[in-house]
């Protein structure tokens, strides 16, 4: 298991230096001039050009990456170009806003797929399955944004129950959680029927049953046991994904995450802020992958780590 993680750690060195190099190059295309963008369009141009020259902004874009790459490798993400305040602590006080928001809407989307993905396997090709399939087919095609519109015009204009924007109550995490985990539950749900649907057809599930096991115990210790390996998969890629899913939400319901320092970074080109909070959510997202392996070896002992 040791040799296992340290190799898996080993591993995600090229992956975060190649997304460092993407997510470097992308930056540096987006049409706008950060000197120009905090100094001002009437600022005078010598001004710009201290800026620029105080930024590092003069440099050739390889030698910029390899002094940013330098200072990664010292824990040091950067200066913010806007507020001149270390990435990292900027990241630190939004970090948690988007985590808690992708942490809940999994948890929800697990929840709601695993009641409905295992219903929907015990009564296969029924009216009730066909109608919970209909309702995952819906919640996979709604994208986030236009849910939480929706649920906005509902439980806010129309109903008055919820506040439109916000985090930190539970009145204000009810829309965001909602708005994200729909889709993950639908997925959630599709895959849950369908491994059930295969695990149900094995011998040992027919042996078991014969032997006059009740249903009960059948579906949710045997059968269920079994099934939970893909889902696991499903689930640990939903978070990630919600991670990077809640840059549209927090826009959306106005909170104060990592998704809204990106946008703004981006807004005022602060390159370091940027790409400081895309690479955090990178780490998160393959330590989570990593999480997802080291699971499989608790939901099946006969599953080996290599």
């Amino acid at each position: 298991m040791i040799k296992f993680i340290v190799r898996r750690l080993i591993q995600l060195i090229p992956v975060l230096v190649g997304i460092s190099i993407l997510v470097f190059s992308l930056m540096h295309l987006i049409p706008g001039d950060p000197a120009i963008v905090i100094a001002g369009e009437s600022a005078p141009p010598q001004q710009v050009e201290n800026l620029r020259e105080r930024l590092g902004l003069n440099d050739p874009v390889p030698v910029q990456y390899f002094k940013y790459m330098g200072n990664l490798l010292t824990g040091d993400l950067g200066t913010s170009i806007r507020s001149n305040q270390p990435v990292w602590n900027e990241i630190q006080a939004r970090i948690g806003i988007t985590v808690a928001i992708a942490f809940y809407s999994t948890i929800l989307s697990v929840f709601l797929g695993l009641i409905f993905g295992i219903i929907s396997a015990v009564r296969h090709y029924s009216v009730t399955d066909v109608l919970i399939m209909i309702v995952a087919l819906f919640g996979l095609s709604m994208p986030n944004f236009w849910l939480g519109l929706m649920l906005m015009q509902v439980f806010t204009i129309e109903l008055g129950w919820l506040p439109p924007s916000g985090w930190g109550t539970l009145e204000q995490a009810i829309m965001p959680i909602l708005a994200l985990g729909t889709s993950g539950a639908a997925i959630i749900a599709r895959m849950t029927r369908s491994s059930m649907l295969e695990v149900i057809s094995q011998d040992y599930i027919q042996t078991a049953r014969a032997k006059g096991v009740s249903e009960r115990i059948v579906i949710y210790r045997h059968a269920l046991k079994n099934a939970l390996i893909p889902v696991v998969t499903v689930a640990g890629l939903e978070f990630g994904s919600l991670l990077g899913g809640a840059v549209i939400t927090e826009a959306v319901f106005a909170i104060n995450g990592l998704g809204q320092l990106i946008l703004n970074s981006i807004r005022v080109r602060d390159f370091p802020v940027a790409q400081g909070t895309i690479l955090i959510l990178a780490l998160m997202f393959v330590l989570v992958n990593l999480i997802v392996d080291i699971a499989y070896r608790f939901l099946n002992k006969r599953i080996e780590l290599n």
